[in-house]
């Protein structure tokens, strides 16, 4: 492929994210545990999850494709997001992936909730214990997973879901906002799985901050959907135009933090980027929360009795925005700024 042919494919993708979505994101909300996942399905045939890797000159195009399903869909996104990032932990860990096989990962370690390895065997090991907070559970055909070894140690795992010894329970997901996620937990006994990477290496890769960065470019495009909402449907009086005026600062400087890290990530892809990475989450964090409070103040409660994706979104971003740490990620943010060399110079 020559380069204006790839610089074709890449200004077409987002185009054919966004058709592909439409009809979807406007879908009526009501009970429907199987059209998200069906939604991923099509996506995965028409070749639209095949995404650029971070850190390889194309961060930001991989960012606004996900900020395009975040717009149409957040519990569509969660698991889009997750398939993506399964995809790139594996080209990164040298491992190979099924691409016609749904993944997700599944890396949150609450005390309440541990895998241990507790065999090995020629082809692989062999698992016990209770996984947390596993998106998309009832749908994905593998999973990347967070387990201990013999050694306390943290080990990347490639878990089949079809398989004796896993069993998806329903317990630890009583959501309203991201409802279809499913993010339920899992009780593995006996169940086997390969190892990817030595252990520690999933959070030590140079692209464990890079997928962190990137939760913020998903975060930004559920707020541009629900700014445009605002921008099409708002009366113009003063007051919603101060709200709109408001929505568009908030939405500008998240924009233009988010360029600026996928830029500084693909200068240098191998750097350590967690300080920038919890940067840019914190400043779109900030964002968000002030473009659900002015889309509210503008529009009042129409939209969200009545317009199913505004609904949506806005029951949906509160949650996955609590994918964020809060206060221990900005004091995690000042203790790397703490005896660093940063200037606030213009």
């Amino acid at each position: 492929m020559t380069g204006k042919q790839s610089a074709l494919v890449a200004a077409e993708q987002p185009m054919q994210l966004a058709s592909a979505l439409e009809a979807f994101s406007r879908r009526a909300c009501e009970p429907a545990n199987d059209a998200v996942p069906r939604q991923m399905r099509a996506l995965m045939a028409a070749g639209l999850d095949q995404l650029p890797t971070p850190g390889q000159g194309e961060t930001l195009r991989r960012w606004q494709l996900l900020a395009e399903v975040a717009a149409a869909d957040l519990s569509l996104l969660k698991l889009f997001e997750a398939h993506t990032d399964a995809q790139a932990i594996l080209r990164e860990l040298g491992a190979s992936d099924e691409n016609t096989e749904l993944w997700a990962v599944w890396a949150a370690e609450p005390p309440q909730a541990r895998v241990e390895i507790t065999a090995r065997n020629a082809d692989g090991v062999t698992l016990h214990g209770c996984k947390a907070w596993c998106s998309g559970a009832l749908h994905v055909d593998q999973a990347l997973v967070t387990v201990w070894d013999e050694q306390g140690r943290s080990q990347l795992v490639a878990l089949a879901m079809n398989q004796p010894g896993v069993t998806v329970t329903r317990d630890g997901w009583q959501a309203v906002g991201m409802a279809a996620a499913a993010s339920f937990e899992i009780r593995l006994e006996g169940a086997s799985a390969r190892c990817i990477g030595e252990p520690g290496a999933y959070t030590a890769r140079p692209g464990f901050w890079h997928g962190g960065a990137g939760i913020a470019a998903c975060w930004y495009g559920a707020g541009v959907a629900i700014a445009r909402h605002v921008q099409q449907h708002m009366r113009s009086d003063p007051h919603a135009l101060a709200h709109l005026g408001a929505l568009d600062t908030a939405l500008s400087g998240a924009k233009q933090a988010l360029r600026a890290c996928a830029s500084w990530i693909d200068k240098q892809p191998t750097a350590a980027a967690e300080y920038p990475a919890r940067l840019v989450r914190a400043q779109v964090e900030a964002a968000l929360e002030q473009v659900m409070c002015h889309a509210g103040r503008a529009l009042g409660a129409g939209p969200f009795c009545r317009d199913p994706h505004f609904a949506r979104l806005l029951a949906d971003l509160p949650v996955f925005l609590r994918q964020s740490h809060a206060e221990r990620d900005l004091e995690r943010l000042g203790e790397l700024l703490l005896h660093s060399d940063k200037d606030w110079n213009l």
